[in-house]
């Protein structure tokens, strides 16, 4: 077997890209991602992790040079000392065959790289970028995966463990259907808040997209950056992230709260898109977007996923929570002919306990698990799971 590591090579890249493909060709719950969104990954002009950390990536090849393994290594000097006791990088992007050997050749190259710039340790497997992409080994829910969620076969988690990865912290994925109101005493203490000529619950208005860009910002940055390996949102990656998301955005799926015109909440869901991509085989070319477009106006996606969902530290615990989401639910959701019926809430830590216990209050049941592992370079070190938020 050799290592062959992937720099400015057109068909080494495209080796990278294909490998999935053919380790799940047989396997009717995997979604092809979009091969761009993973080569942009990968690509300095367009991830703008670069300008503060660095990134490398290979493919494993047989005799035969058939390619069967990948993996990618990275260092993001914002969150590598953020919270941990040891400098700690990152690997990500693992695919390959059912072999120990393999496997653990893709480990080592990790954890050397990680070694040669300074770390102490590596989480796995995550992405180099925002935690809400491609991020965590699926472990449990052996379902078709939302969009940029990653998707594995289960021998995946026997090979991360017997190298000794540990369990970081699970990320879980909540699903319930739309139309179910909250409990009498929860809907009353809501609409209390909701009655409150204070408080304002409004929709994204895309023609003031700027606005609500930095509303995003002030919100994401107040009740998230503060937690470990969570990076403080610029006004340059909140542009970027939006843009992103702008196509398949939809006002009345983007959610905020305000306290005197203060945003102090919000809630993000996108259409649950990859149930389109499943007819593109990863291709946004000119018949990939024909394709898109045809599968979207025959309405076949029925289920929102929920990115988003935050209140900042002076108001949570009083309800805004609640009157958040039982806001958008009587204006939107709750209505028998609203045109989405599932939806499922991704990426909510174990770490954030508040957010679990308010999600079984809101009825909801966890439908997938993802583990973000960690691997401790010196094996006498003291292994710790990620804080709990507070």
């Amino acid at each position: 077997m050799k290592l062959i590591e992937v720099k400015n090579d057109k068909k080494l890249a495209k080796e990278f890209i294909k490998l999935p493909a053919k380790l799940y060709k047989n396997d009717p719950n995997w979604i092809r991602p979009i091969d761009k969104e993973v080569e942009d990954t990968f690509n300095p002009k367009v991830n703008s992790y670069f300008a503060h950390g660095k990134c490398i990536r290979w493919i494993l090849q047989d005799a035969q040079g058939q390619t069967i393994g990948r993996v990618a290594a990275f260092v993001n000097d914002q969150t590598a000392n953020k919270g941990n006791k040891q400098p700690t990088g990152g690997m990500g992007f693992f695919e390959c065959i059912n072999d120990q050997k393999a496997a653990f050749m893709l480990f080592d190259k990790c954890k050397e790289w990680n070694q040669s710039q300074g770390m102490e340790a590596m989480d796995g497997p995550i992405n180099f970028g925002n935690r809400e992409k491609f991020w965590g080994l699926l472990t449990e829910g052996y379902i078709p995966q939302n969009y940029n969620m990653n998707y594995h076969f289960p021998y995946y988690k026997e090979l991360f463990e017997a190298y000794g990865f540990k369990d970081y912290f699970q990320q879980y994925t909540f699903g319930k259907k739309i139309n179910q109101e909250f409990n009498p005493r929860l809907l009353n203490r809501a609409e209390r808040i909701i009655e409150q000529k204070e408080y304002t619950f409004k929709a994204l208005e895309m023609k003031h997209l700027d606005k609500y860009t930095n509303d995003l910002r002030e919100i994401y940055n107040q009740a998230w950056a503060n937690h470990s390996g969570v990076d403080e949102m610029d006004q340059a990656r909140a542009k970027a992230t939006v843009a992103q998301m702008k196509p398949i955005l939809e006002e009345d799926l983007v959610w905020f709260g305000y306290h005197n015109d203060r945003p102090i909440g919000m809630f993000i869901m996108v259409p649950e898109v990859n149930h389109i991509f499943r007819y593109v085989n990863g291709k946004m070319n000119l018949l990939g977007k024909l394709k898109f477009v045809y599968h979207k106006k025959r309405g076949i996606v029925k289920q929102v996923i929920g990115l988003v969902f935050g209140v900042i530290p002076d108001f949570q615990g009083k309800g805004i929570e609640t009157a958040l989401a039982a806001s958008w639910g009587k204006t939107h959701g709750w209505h028998d002919d609203y045109r989405y019926k599932y939806i499922e809430l991704n990426w909510i830590g174990d770490f954030n306990t508040t957010m679990v216990k308010m999600c079984r209050i809101f009825g909801f049941e966890i439908v997938k698990k993802h583990t973000t592992y960690r691997l401790l370079f010196d094996e006498n070190a003291v292994f710790e799971r990620a804080p709990i938020m507070k």
